[in-house]
């Protein structure tokens, strides 16, 4: 490989060929800021803000765009590099809702924290400032341009979940990002995976804030008030709190919900393995009574709706099941509600989850197990981060706590649902167990990892079954056409995820300055939390659980029962993307 070399800042420094300014100056420690920048999707040098100083180039360059030469000496904080940078900042702002103090990113926002850096004045360019309404037509998320800097980010993002819906409209100041033909949200084909909202720098993309109607829930006397966490928000959380990525709060989490005033706090992940054996039964029922094949994976409800925009002639290959959350759901308004003697109407059910697309699959028909909505209110961790801020606990210094039994209990399999490959990697667990008679949990490395899409072949009751999994939608698209082109892989069983890298770096996670994404791998490190979790459980396949033996043994009358059918499988419908 040909090396290049040259200084940043007098440090010496040597990058490949062909790389910029910001990557080598990256390499030697130097940290450029940027607005616009995301490594290998959004690489477009619109913002300004990376400008530098660099020999042989005419007046200041955009570092995350320019190519490194021999020999360049390269300057990233002189008087004249600082002067750009601030101007552009005010420049920004002339256009900018300067709405700070009630903003949901404030004191985590990226603008915010570059002006208050270059000590900007807020007013240097009053003008000509355009309007815009709120963007509050869907379930999952509010767009405010008027707090938009025209980065782009959210675009990228949307491209590459392939749907791309929103971009750029008009020209000059009146320049705003929308949908074509400037439709409202919910009436182009949105996922609601919410990646937009993760990588907006600003307030202009936040998800819809469901917090008020819980603290509502909480002081009301006659309702019971109940909430499931999700397998991967115990490896996120923390980050809202300033813990290192990757930590585990399971038991810090479960202390503040309780603080928080629910009743009950039970975990998803017993739904997950509860969601594994209805999957691996209905697999079995699809092979044994010739029916679609392969199947795929039901849990994402950004896959889901993704399938039903753009491959509604192929939703018969969709597993029937319910998601986790929805199972759970279901079982709290049926099962728990009747053992605790409570009515399904007066109990509030709460989910707490990685996703923004949870807050409109609650709303999907079908998922009322006992006439009302499975779950009632759907918010992401970074609104419980905020409730937990609002309630005044200090997190860190919480005790750990165990969640509620025996919605509380779960298995190894359940909680690596969050990563990608996870469901996939259970299911076969499960699969091996039942047809090879194996007593202990095979570890599936083949699944494992942050990579779009994973193939294996696994031995199932001494056939060999070819698998795929798959993680965003590209790689999704490139799944479901491969199956339109006839399964040429000859793939049985296929899990997909709609969010790259599947729960762990859902919609709704928190939000992480770009230059972390950039240079952190924070699906890797999140999914290692959850892959540790497993290694260290005692009971690591679904069916092995005693909460999911207890709910056939009393409640559904073993697998396949109708009783089941009704609680805990789901329909689909075809969507019309315009």
């Amino acid at each position: 490989m040909e090396m290049v070399n040259l200084k940043v800042n007098g440090i010496p420094v040597s990058v490949p060929k062909g790389s910029t300014i910001l990557e080598a100056a990256r390499k030697a420690g130097v940290e450029i800021p940027t607005l616009c920048f995301m490594k290998d999707k959004n690489e477009i040098g619109a913002c300004r803000i990376c400008v530098v100083e660099a020999t042989g180039a005419r007046g200041l360059v955009t570092a995350c765009v320019y190519p490194v030469t021999e020999g360049m000496e390269v300057q990233t904080n002189t008087a004249k590099v600082q002067k750009a940078r601030k101007t552009t900042l005010e420049l920004i702002l002339s256009t900018h809702d300067k709405k700070c103090l009630s903003c949901p990113r404030s004191t985590n926002c990226e603008l915010q924290k570059l002006c208050l850096e270059y000590g900007v004045d807020e007013g240097a360019f009053d003008g000509y400032k355009p309007v815009y309404e709120l963007e509050t037509t869907t379930a999952h998320l509010v767009r405010d341009n008027n707090k938009c800097i025209l980065c782009r980010r959210c675009v990228a993002a949307c491209q590459e979940q392939y749907v791309s819906v929103i971009g750029a409209n008009d020209r000059g100041i009146d320049t705003a990002i929308g949908t074509p033909f400037r439709l409202d949200l919910n009436n182009v084909p949105c996922i609601s995976c919410g990646q937009c909202t993760a990588v907006c720098p600003t307030g202009a993309l936040v998800e819809k804030d469901d917090t008020d109607k819980i603290w509502e829930a909480l002081a009301d006397p006659t309702k019971h008030v109940v909430v499931q966490t999700a397998p991967s928000i115990r490896a996120t959380l923390g980050e809202c709190f300033g813990m290192p990525i990757g930590s585990n709060v399971e038991g810090k989490m479960v202390a503040a919900l309780r603080r928080l005033g629910f009743d009950k706090v039970f975990d998803t992940d017993f739904a997950a393995d509860l969601t594994i054996v209805e999957e691996a039964n209905e697999l079995v029922e699809r092979i044994k009574n010739g029916g679609t094949l392969p199947m795929i994976t039901s849990c994402s409800p950004g896959w889901v709706k993704f399938c039903e925009y753009y491959y509604p002639d192929m939703l018969a290959h969709l597993s029937s099941c319910k998601s986790p959350q929805q199972m759970a759901g279901a079982v709290i308004k049926t099962y728990y509600a009747e053992k605790a003697g409570i009515d399904a109407k007066d109990i509030v059910s709460v989910s707490v989850m990685p996703c923004t697309a949870k807050k409109f699959e609650i709303g999907r028909p079908d998922q009322s197990a006992a006439g009302v909505p499975d779950v009632d209110i759907a918010i992401t961790t970074r609104e419980l981060a905020r409730m937990i801020d609002r309630a005044g606990l200090k997190f860190t210094a919480l005790p750990d706590e165990e969640f509620d039994s025996p919605l509380g209990e779960d298995t190894g399999a359940a909680v690596i649902f969050g990563a990608t490959g996870g469901v996939m990697e259970a299911a076969v667990r499960t699969a091996n167990a039942w047809l090879n008679g194996a007593t202990e949990a095979i570890n599936l490395e083949a699944v494992r990892g942050t990579m779009g899409l994973k193939t294996a072949t696994v031995n199932v009751g001494g056939t060999d079954l070819k698998v795929a999994v798959a993680s965003g939608a590209g790689a999704a698209k490139y799944v479901m056409d491969q199956l339109k082109a006839g399964n040429p892989q000859g793939w049985g069983f296929i899990e997909i995820m709609g969010c790259p890298g599947g729960c762990v770096n859902g919609g709704g996670q928190p939000i992480q300055p770009q230059y972390v994404r950039d240079t952190v791998d924070l699906k890797a490190v999140r999914a290692k939390a959850l892959y540790d979790q497993d290694a260290a459980m005692t009971l690591r396949m679904s069916h092995e659980s005693p909460v999911i033996k207890t709910l056939y043994s009393e409640w559904y009358d073993g697998f396949g029962g109708h009783k089941a059918h009704h609680d805990l499988h789901t329909t689909y419908v075809e969507r019309k993307k315009y």
